[in-house]
């Protein structure tokens, strides 16, 4: 009985991450929100909180799981309803989109925790909308269709609209008014895009997409890349590149601690839109329509990390520093996927999982600090001491410290390894250039916010407030730090991973083996060896079998 229960629960586990949190924001609904503040310590407030953090650490437990099972060359494809590919809508769990599912909700864990200390009473339904957030960026990464990877779009950003402005606030506001402005102008030209796409191959399945470019004649392959052309403007306006990066600044800014932490994932919602289009199925494999994007795509990301370090320099303020390190870091890990090489994509891959993971902790910091300097806030001035400057500082510097690349922190790792990627490249000079002026620039600016905030203190007075000394924020603060840490003593292993990630991603014969092959209308997985693939290719059942 345990058996059948546990294979059942394995053939379906690809669609759990997606699932959960779309079953727990249901019930949080149908338990009701009477109120926000006015519920506040209450036993409907507690239950809430209790059912939201008890989700979000099975999610991270089963994303974890699916990770366990990529790492050994699996894919695992998932026919929606037993239609088989291409007519059917599938979901594909590679290394990469496994990893970004860990990553997603490793941080969600801390960060709700976080939340649940008193940013969750400040508005109503906040644990409804992170779950409906976590559905959609976890449904982004397992979809192997790129329509429903415009479905999980839309649901991830009408979550973001309303949990941007969550607490309310004019500027909150102000920034929301904007913010869905510019993300209904996107999704229109995401529709665009597909529809283009959808013209040339008659497929938006991303596995048949990859293989029926490539026999595209020169005309057909030329209107192909004008569509793949305006999904790359859709996936860099979410990553946040040059020139559609002002939008990010002034938002994460204004939204609340947490908010601004879990958004940090959303960027790489982005990004991985980007490596799915134009570095998987606009490879070197893809005929006429072969890497539409090289020649932009490197010279953007370069100037998006100039850009974003620039704006760190010029920032007033904490929160509005760490925003542009955001667009920085964006601009690192694009410089890598555009150098389009294997050991350039698992370097990118590498830093990708520890910027997200220190800019996440990061936003948590601020709140810390700023809470404990009075009227002053996170602006870069001189205000009253910290009430925990040791603890508050030691964490400021290693934040700071790994942001900037110093060593032996991960964010040095993954700059080495961009850095020896980039070296048998034409563009090695460029990229060594700006990398290296970006890590120097971006230690000033961290240097002389931490100097404003931590030495160049007015006298005591007035006591600030001390909310920021809660046991419950430092520690979910710290957690995201020493995961982020860790990437440092765990280097080896994740590299490992990266380096099997990239090489995956090129094994079209894998994927066309995985999601294409004979399904019977399957409804199941199971495990069969394929020779085009690396380790085992998870194929549905087919029907005969069941």
């Amino acid at each position: 009985m345990n058996g059948l229960l546990d294979a059942i629960f394995s053939a379906h586990l690809p669609v759990l991450p997606v699932l959960l949190p779309l079953f727990t924001a249901v019930a949080l609904l149908i338990m009701g929100d009477h109120g926000g503040e006015a519920s506040h310590g209450g036993p409907l407030l507690q239950r809430r909180r209790l059912l939201s953090l008890v989700s979000v650490v099975m999610g991270a437990v089963l994303s974890w799981r699916l990770m366990t099972e990529a790492a050994t060359g699996v894919l695992n494809v998932y026919p929606l309803g037993g239609w088989p590919a291409p007519f059917g809508i599938v979901l594909v769990i590679d290394r990469l989109s496994a990893m970004m599912l860990a990553l997603t909700w490793t941080i969600a864990v801390p960060v709700l925790w976080y939340a649940a200390g008193g940013w969750d009473t400040h508005g109503r339904h906040f644990h409804t909308l992170f779950h409906f957030l976590l559905m959609g960026v976890s449904g982004a990464f397992v979809t192997g269709d790129l329509f429903n990877l415009f479905v999980f779009f839309e649901v991830l950003l009408i979550a973001s609209y309303v949990l941007l402005v969550h607490g309310q606030g004019r500027e909150r506001f102000k920034a929301g008014v904007h913010y869905v402005v510019l993300n209904l102008v996107a999704s229109a030209l995401f529709l665009l895009g597909l529809a283009i796409v959808y013209g040339v191959t008659g497929t938006l399945n991303m596995t048949d997409v990859a293989l029926r470019v490539a026999q595209l004649g020169p005309q057909e392959a030329t209107l192909f890349k004008a569509g793949a052309m305006v999904l790359l403007v859709v996936f860099g306006l979410k990553a946040a590149i040059v020139p559609l990066y002002l939008w990010l600044p002034g938002t994460y800014a204004v939204a609340s601690a947490p908010v601004a932490a879990m958004f940090a994932i959303m960027t790489k919602v982005g990004v991985y839109g980007i490596i799915r289009v134009h570095a998987v199925i606009l490879d070197d494999g893809a005929g006429h329509a072969a890497l539409a994007a090289e020649p932009w795509l490197l010279p953007v990301a370069l100037i998006t990390m100039a850009l974003g370090v620039l704006g760190a320099l010029a920032a007033h303020s904490l929160t509005r520093l760490v925003s542009y390190l955001t667009v920085a870091s964006v601009g690192t890990i694009l410089a890598g996927i555009g150098l389009f090489t294997p050991a350039a994509m698992s370097a990118a891959l590498y830093y990708m999982v520890h910027s997200t993971l220190v800019i996440a902790a990061l936003f948590l910091l601020v709140e810390l600090v700023a809470s404990q300097r009075g009227q002053a806030g996170d602006r870069l001035q001189p205000a009253t001491p910290v009430g925990q400057p040791v603890l508050l500082g030691l964490m400021t510097l290693l934040g700071a410290a790994s942001v900037a690349g110093l060593p032996p922190l991960p964010g040095f790792l993954g700059k080495l390894m961009i850095l020896q990627s980039a070296a048998p490249t034409p563009a090695h000079a460029w990229v060594w250039t700006v990398v290296l002026a970006v890590s120097f620039l971006t230690l000033i600016g961290l240097a002389r916010a931490g100097s404003i905030l931590f030495w160049s203190v007015l006298p005591a007075g007035n006591q600030s407030g001390r909310s920021g000394t809660s046991s419950r924020l430092v520690l979910a603060t710290l957690s995201l730090l020493a995961l982020s840490l860790l990437l440092a003593v765990a280097a080896s292993p994740l590299k490992r991973y990266t380096d099997a990630a990239a090489a995956q991603l090129a094994d079209r014969a894998a994927y066309a083996g995985a999601v294409l092959g004979p399904v019977g209308g399957a409804t199941a997985t199971t495990t069969r060896p394929y020779r085009g693939g690396e380790g085992e290719v998870r194929l549905p059942a087919a029907e005969g079998q069941r």
